[in-house]
């Protein structure tokens, strides 16, 4: 069970479709794991939908009807093929799409002795979408936050000074935040992070970094 959640207003974010595609499939995937935050969801889904049987009907222009009417055949966005029976994975299924295999097919790119980092594609411009893999025990260098950063911690578990997180867990950084966050020592930590803006390590012996760290938002 989850005990870090996106709050109220995120939640609500979400539930209306205001969130970026790439922050909106974080908040997704969260729900994977989170009953409670599904039932709030669910909730306020169940609250607009009422809300929009009180409205006054709008009528619409044939050319508007055509535009949806079109839209009917075309292919979803994070569409996925349906498991087969009996087949089970603790792997979001909104991930595994993206990943089209498992973490193991992925293209690790290597930034400390304890941290690779593999970039996916969500089509989101403004969003770096991206898995953190820290080696059990290792630590990301202590860095700055230069904007907003969602993390769903996907296996494993970490610490900072604010806590403990483990698999299902969802932290919201915002500009300014520092850490330094730790993997468990007994069990690699796999983490999603969804960035607008690149961390900046604060420590001199790894400020030299700092350069190379552009988003990657795609």
């Amino acid at each position: 069970m989850a005990k870090f959640h996106p709050d109220l207003q995120m939640l609500t974010e979400f539930t209306a479709g205001t969130l970026s595609l790439a922050q909106s499939a974080c908040v997704s995937m969260h729900l994977t794991y989170c009953t409670k935050c599904q039932e709030i969801s669910e909730a306020q889904t169940a609250m607009a939908a009422s809300l929009f049987e009180d409205l006054e009907p709008v009528s619409v222009s044939d050319s508007q009807l055509d535009i949806v009417m079109s839209r009917l055949d075309e292919d979803a966005p994070l569409t996925y093929p349906k498991e087969s029976k009996g087949a089970q994975s603790s792997t979001p299924a909104i991930l595994q799409r993206l990943m089209q295999g498992d973490f193991s097919d992925l293209t690790w790119k290597k930034i400390t002795s304890s941290l690779r980092i593999s970039y996916l594609t969500t089509g989101d411009p403004y969003y770096e979408f991206a898995l953190y893999h820290i080696k059990a025990g290792g630590v990301i260098p202590e860095h700055n936050h230069r904007g907003s950063e969602m993390t769903l911690v996907l296996e494993g578990g970490f610490s900072d000074s604010d806590g403990t997180y483990h698999a299902g867990d969802f932290l919201f950084r915002e500009a300014g935040d520092v850490h330094s966050p730790a993997a468990l020592a007994d069990e690699d930590c796999i983490c999603l992070a969804v960035l607008d803006a690149p961390l900046k390590f604060t420590r001199m012996r790894h400020r030299w970094m700092n350069p190379f760290l552009q988003l990657k938002a795609s």
